[in-house]
């Protein structure tokens, strides 16, 4: 009996992720800049070959807005034929780091740098998908669409084409945003497949004159690559972008897992085998010439609150995509572009956390400029290189903050003749970074007093801070003075923690002999 329930649900949610999933593939294909067919060949594949291989149960894969930018940039620059073999490369780059085990490893991965990593291709996408939004051709990389937009902006104005492909594209956005508010419908017809086939009754009973979607049929769009585009894959260029496509699509599929495992009290992922399922799927779609697939939250949160059950909701949404791309190649051919532009700039719109940028700046304002820098780095540069950036940047700040040291002084009060020394305890981790500050605080004590410097404190003293304070007490001890010990400032520590040295030993500084005044 419960086997029987978990097929009828997962049945029915089947049917809803393929009805999300057919306007998104189709959008992101087109946004990628490639036949539209090719969208649906990598969501059959995430169907019917990476939903039964083991990993995660309900999380569902396909193309994502999160590499569109990424594909597109990659078509651009070496062709539309040797995108299957970069997306081959990037699959078996997968399979080789989930047999390592380090799918697990993902999880360190600075979620700041994820967030900007999601947001700065949520504002490359927006800006390319407001060109396709009134018909016109996008300038190309990220930094000169923004720079476009109010030229592109005059432009529509003065043209009743653009105007009427605006008017489809903003409508398909308003379904989109207000549809999920009708519950009834919302629970029959996904808000993307509802905005895209709004938009397409409309522009046919109207004969609105906009673009649409250019069909080429399934097996003419499907290209396997030959040995010339293999060959490409020696150049640096093709190098970073398989990383690229291997990295990202890995960080996003397995963030998507952690996501998903939240929705549902099912199996926990695996993300190891998830990884090598994410791996297999690339290779097969990168033999087939077709575009690189992650796991999608859209579509995995909709499976999820669809009641499915087992894998087999994802394997059947698989062969819904093959049925229809097979059956009802047409179909696509009356759809107008600016309707699915409207779901990627909605789509878009989602990949930028506003919200969660706020709290974070009120709460982790490092983690915040680290989220934004990203972003920013991602829409100046490209892909690859702006997540470099952002990791670079989330390393600069843990160091910056786990290398927080602080003195604690005292003895200040009740200076004059006979007062005894000043002590100064030093804590926590002391590495170049914190030196100048430091030594500030040092220099700001007075000259005229002994110093005791006490580095029994610290849990790490790296090679730089040795060498300063080390400066710092010989230029405090009173010329003529031979004596280290016996000068206006002793160091004190058992062997430091730094470089060279050893761990600290607690009350092992040193008070400088009576006597003696500090210069």
């Amino acid at each position: 009996m419960q086997k029987t329930t978990d097929i009828r649900a997962d049945f029915t949610a089947s049917l809803v992720v393929f009805l999300v999933a057919v306007p998104l593939c189709v959008g992101v294909a087109v946004a990628s800049g490639v036949p539209a067919e090719l969208g649906l060949v990598t969501g059959i594949v995430g169907g019917l070959l990476t939903g039964l291989l083991p990993g995660s149960s309900l999380q569902v894969s396909g193309p994502a807005a999160g590499l569109t930018v990424l594909v597109y940039e990659a078509v651009k620059e070496f062709g539309l034929s040797a995108l299957g073999a970069l997306v081959l490369a990037a699959g078996v780059l997968q399979l080789v780091m989930g047999a390592l085990r380090l799918g697990r490893w993902f999880r360190a991965i600075s979620v700041a740098v994820v967030q900007g990593m999601l947001a700065g291709i949520g504002l490359v996408l927006i800006a390319g998908q407001l060109y396709a939004l009134t018909d016109a051709k996008a300038p190309g990389s990220g930094l000169a669409n923004l720079g476009g937009l109010p030229e592109l902006a005059v432009d529509t104005l003065w043209s009743d084409q653009a105007l009427t492909a605006a008017a489809i594209g903003v409508g398909a956005i308003a379904v989109l945003m207000l549809w999920p508010r009708w519950k009834r419908a919302a629970r029959v017809l996904p808000a993307p497949l509802a905005a895209v086939a709004l938009a397409t009754v409309t522009v046919a009973v109207f004969g609105l004159p906009v673009a649409r979607v250019e069909v080429t049929g399934l097996l003419s769009a499907v290209q396997p690559p030959g040995g010339a585009d293999f060959a490409r894959l020696a150049g640096v260029g093709a190098v970073g972008t398989v990383l690229a496509f291997a990295l990202i699509a890995s960080a996003e599929s397995l963030f998507s897992a952690a996501a998903v495992d939240r929705l549902h009290d099912g199996p926990r992922t695996d993300y190891d085998k998830e990884l090598m399922a994410q791996g297999a799927g690339n290779a097969v779609c990168g033999l087939l010439g077709a575009l690189p697939m992650t796991a999608v939250i859209v579509r995995s949160a909709a499976n999820v609150r669809a009641g499915a059950r087992t894998k087999a909701s994802r394997v059947m949404h698989g062969g819904w995509l093959l049925l229809f791309a097979v059956a009802f190649p047409e179909a696509l051919g009356v759809v107008p572009l600016a309707a699915l532009a409207g779901v990627l700039v909605h789509a878009g719109c989602k990949l930028i956390p506003v919200r969660d940028m706020v709290a974070l700046w009120r709460e982790h304002r490092g983690e915040a400029v680290v989220l934004m820098g990203t972003a920013v780095a991602i829409v100046v540069t490209n892909m690859f290189e702006g997540v470099v950036i952002g990791l670079l940047m989330a390393v600069a700040k843990s160091a910056w903050e786990t290398s927080h040291a602080h003195l604690e002084v005292s003895g200040l009060e009740g200076g004059g003749p006979g007062a005894g020394p000043i002590r100064v305890r030093a804590l926590g981790n002391a590495t170049f970074l914190r030196l100048p500050r430091l030594l500030d605080q040092l220099e700001a004590l007075p000259h005229d007093r002994d110093v005791v410097l006490d580095l029994s404190g610290l849990r790490y003293l790296d090679r730089a801070c040795t060498a300063a304070l080390g400066t710092w007490a010989e230029r405090r001890r009173p010329a003529g003075d031979p004596d280290p010990g016996g000068a206006g400032a002793g160091v004190g520590a058992g062997p430091g923690p730094g470089p060279g040295s050893g761990p600290v030993a607690a009350g092992a500084a040193l008070t400088p002999p009576s006597g003696h005044k500090g210069g």
